[in-house]
């Protein structure tokens, strides 16, 4: 059980890790494209947004409200 849950908690810890790369990305693209980014960059900003939503770094424990 205590394995399960360090498994949960680091898969979490990943996925999180992960949209900061996508940001870093994203503001390097920002940088490099200047006044085309909206257009050149959407892309990345949409994949970041998206992963924003489900990434989040979630606890083990379940409370029901």
């Amino acid at each position: 059980k205590l394995q399960e849950r360090e498994e949960f908690v680091r898969e979490s810890w990943v996925k999180a890790m992960e949209a900061r790369l996508v940001r870093d990305e994203l503001v390097k693209c920002h940088r490099l494209e200047g006044v085309n980014h909206l257009e050149n960059c959407r892309w990345l900003s949409d994949k970041y947004a998206s992963m924003l939503k489900e990434n989040k770094v979630k606890g083990y424990k379940k409370i029901d409200v």
